[in-house]
């Protein structure tokens, strides 16, 4: 049973916070949302929906974890030129991911990370409760909750199946829950859990340092908080990610301020207004940003905790490539979306109070569950309403078909909707423009795939493998299984690093 407990002490809004009591309808809402996500995830699966660039790349390094191993994905290094040991940890600083790996001992497989993801997706949900029940009350905590759960921004991560957000929302709503609620210690071990999250998460944590400095008696723990967040993301940026294999500029998107960080921060402070210009170029940016705020009733505008969201924010839509960036799709916008409705609650607290407390509490909340819902039909949850999405039509049974042709334990190139389904049993490289010399590959001739160019491009590549000797021992409904008998290649061709680098959906 989920219990929602108060400090007792006084909190912005004046109000002394309630006494404890028991919410079951809380732990009903986790549940809810639990399966919910989960659902999303595991028919996104079923119907070759799924990926294997990201989806594979986090199943590898997990089944690494749990052998006790450095988190190896080896289609993320042979695919990015890094090689076929590289361990994620030098792409993205990420150690919190460990704590996934005795989930592999009960089930291994990438059904095994949506599940784990649904579930922590969903248990951010107690800290937004508990923060909007001590300012709102308990009617306006349930809509504000409904509001996270249907949230365009958690819909775009479930889609793009799993990544090291799904521990965000939940740690980031912790943190500013236990800071309000006077529980500093509980608070400052979410902020170093946070930290392990993900490199750029210190942005996150000075962000709500840059909060807190506008709060009178704050200022110190705030000047804390952005020095720590700051010296946290240089050491994992420029130290920890290079001493695991990989490149720290690997990621720099800001050509056109400079080619490091020290002198792109001197470009921006002496030319200021080519970083206002950035900000809107392209014009999607512009549209990501309003999205942001305008299904949360430009609430988080009245609210000097979004200065939490504005750093990692900036990181994003200062860049000049990396276009996944700032899109609405994606799984980026999930890293901010719990802050920016807590943000919401302070908003809608801070406009009462200057009403003078002639607002009805709970009408703000109600039109944030109102807004979300809208937006339901124009992001990825509009799946559920497509008939196909919960059944294999004929291109997904032809998937099927040609992930059951290669044997248990055999190295193969796949073509992107189908690793997902092949990782548990086989070793997984991303079929592109590079010969991996794998005995069994499997294509697609139909519909453009990451990271071909082009259909004419997945062609040609078929063709060229069959003049090379393999053998086309399944065709339908465009997918092409390969084979080349023979033992695996000493060494997996790498891809070219730089080629790799630019491609866009290369980003995790």
């Amino acid at each position: 049973m989920t219990e929602a407990v108060a400090a007792g002490e006084l909190v912005d809004g004046g109000a002394e916070t309630p006494v404890p009591r028991r919410v079951p309808g809380l732990a009903v809402l986790v549940a809810v949302a639990s399966v919910f996500y989960a659902t999303y995830s595991l028919l996104r699966i079923h119907t070759f929906r799924a990926s294997t660039y990201d989806l594979v790349i986090f199943d590898q390094a997990i089944r690494s974890y749990s052998r006790f191993e450095l988190p190896v994905a080896m289609v993320k290094g042979v695919h990015n030129g890094f090689g076929p040991d590289f361990s994620i940890l030098g792409d993205h600083f990420s150690p919190m991911l460990a704590v996934l790996a005795p989930l592999y001992w009960v089930h291994d497989g990438p059904e095994t990370l949506v599940i784990a993801q649904a579930v922590l997706l969903a248990l951010a949900v107690v800290p937004i409760w508990r923060y909007t029940e001590r300012r709102l009350g308990s009617a306006a905590a349930y809509c504000v909750c409904g509001a996270y759960m249907v949230s365009w921004p958690i819909a775009e991560a479930l889609a793009f199946d799993f990544h090291e957000v799904a521990f965000v929302p939940l740690l980031s709503a912790l943190l500013v829950e236990r800071y309000d609620a006077g529980r500093r210690g509980q608070a400052a071990l979410v902020a170093g859990l946070l930290l392990l999250v993900k490199e750029d998460m210190g942005l996150l944590l000075a962000g709500f340092g840059l909060f807190l400095l506008t709060r009178r008696g704050e200022r110190c723990a705030g000047a804390v908080h952005v020095a720590v967040g700051l010296v946290a993301t240089w050491v994992s940026s420029r130290l920890l990610i290079p001493a695991f294999g990989g490149d720290d500029d690997y990621y720099w998107a800001y050509g056109s301020f400079g080619p490091d960080l020290p002198s792109a921060a001197l470009h921006l402070l002496t030319h200021p207004w080519d970083g206002v210009t950035a900000l809107g170029t392209p014009s999607i940016k512009l549209t990501t940003m309003a999205l942001l705020v305008l299904p949360l009733l430009l609430l988080p505008l009245a609210s000097p905790l979004t200065l939490t969201a504005v750093p990692l924010l900036a990181e994003r839509m200062l860049a000049d490539r990396i276009p996944n960036w700032w899109e609405p799709r994606y799984h980026y916008n999930a890293f901010l979306i719990a802050v920016l409705l807590l943000a919401s609650v302070d908003g809608a607290l801070r406009l009462r109070r200057w009403l003078a407390g002639r607002a009805p509490r709970t009408a703000p909340a109600a039109g944030l569950l109102v807004a979300a819902v809208v937006t339901v039909p124009f992001f990825s949850f509009a799946e559920f309403g497509d008939a196909s999405f919960y059944r294999r039509n004929e291109r997904a049974r032809a998937a099927a078909q040609a992930a059951a042709l290669v044997p248990d334990g055999a190295l193969v190139e796949t073509v992107n909707p189908l690793g997902p389904t092949l990782s548990t049993r086989t070793r997984v490289l991303l079929w592109d423009w590079q010969p991996r010399d794998a005995p069994w590959v499997i294509g697609d001739t139909r519909q453009r795939q990451f990271p071909f160019a082009s259909r004419d491009e997945q062609i040609r590549r078929v063709e060229l493998l069959v003049a090379s000797g393999y053998r086309r021992v399944f065709q339908r409904a465009g997918f092409v299984v390969l084979h080349r008998p023979g033992p695996d290649p000493a060494n997996i061709p790498r891809s070219d690093r730089k080629q790799a680098a630019l491609t866009a959906r290369d980003v995790q």
